[in-house]
């Protein structure tokens, strides 16, 4: 697996991720009250997932996300799919924005740079869908988590994506149990973001300094951060971390969602993502993007925040 990650950076100073998946899919009339989540519609109506992917792109993301992140082998062999069909789904979720990549790249985009494509790998509490991606209290051992991750992580190394998102992990020990396994894959990149419980803490109560350093020290894992937080977190958690290698940020909206009901309490907070886009890159943040609840419309506010004369003149001075 090749990335370009780096060249963006230098060539930029900053990359845009994308924003909400699963919850922009909702939106767009999509029901996703389904233990696959995203990955339902990835077997029902790819196409949507497709247009997606090349939206986020239009609007301003440097990287389109798949939408494998609860694509699991024992996921999808639940919904009565060969293990043999099940893999071949997760390759599919590459495919389809390797293809909205190349989509967009056939357009003309005057001062864009080609996009890359990261293969999102969720937690092993996106798989049990009950919202303990945001506690980390499903009590496996590290053993466990890997041969749980091993060979999903195998199969989205070899397909074709750019790099590894590993997103929305609740705990140190899920992280570092993915990170030994990214090292046994040769190729393998990836970044490693968490959810927090607060301006300093994990969603297991590890202090987020902690985990930077620890992950940093990864010659897998190219960069750390936030995501699936609340944006009023981000800039506490920043200040409190020491790396080496790039930071990232992409929080959710603000709200709150409850797994019962599958719905999101009304706090949203998407409207200051953008205006503290300047305040996170100041902060150490080079990847900045939005998670649950966030849309198309919050990645153009980001990258036209990040692209203003205050950043330029600070990258150029850099």
């Amino acid at each position: 697996m090749m990335h370009s990650l780096n060249a963006l950076l230098n060539q930029q100073g900053f990359v845009v991720l994308d924003g909400g998946l699963a919850t922009e899919l909702e939106a767009r009339g999509e029901n996703l009250n389904d233990p696959l989540w995203s990955a339902r519609v990835l077997l029902e109506a790819p196409e949507k997932i497709a247009q997606l992917n090349y939206d986020y792109l239009v609007a301003g993301a440097d990287i389109a996300t798949t939408a494998s992140y609860q694509a699991t082998i024992p996921g999808l062999m639940a919904r009565g799919l060969s293990a043999s069909a099940a893999e071949s789904i997760i390759r599919k979720s590459v495919t389809i924005a390797l293809e909205a990549r190349d989509r967009f790249w056939a357009d003309v985009h005057p001062g864009r740079l080609r996009p890359l494509v990261a293969a999102s790998i969720g937690p092993y509490g996106a798989y049990l869908h009950d919202g303990s991606e945001y506690r980390g209290d499903y009590n496996l051992t590290a053993h466990e988590l890997k041969d749980f991750h091993r060979d999903r992580l195998a199969i989205l190394t070899a397909s074709g994506a750019d790099l590894i998102a590993c997103e929305s992990f609740p705990s140190l020990l899920e992280a570092e149990a993915v990170a030994e396994l990214l090292a046994d894959l040769t190729d393998a990149r990836a970044w490693m973001s968490f959810t927090c419980r607060d301006g300093l803490h994990l969603s297991d109560r590890t202090l987020f300094s902690d985990a930077v350093v620890k992950l940093s020290q990864s010659p897998s894992i190219l960069a750390t951060g936030i995501n699936c937080t609340a944006p009023h977190f981000i800039s506490d958690l920043l200040r409190s971390a020491k790396s080496s290698k790039p930071l990232l940020a992409y929080p959710n909206s603000g709200e709150c969602f409850d797994p019962k009901t599958g719905g999101w309490g009304d706090n949203s907070e998407e409207e200051s993502i953008a205006r503290s886009a300047v305040e996170w890159h100041d902060l150490g943040a080079v990847l900045i993007g939005g998670c649950c609840r966030t849309t198309p419309r919050t990645i153009a506010a980001i990258r036209r925040a990040l692209l203003s004369s205050e950043v330029k003149e600070k990258i150029l001075r850099s």
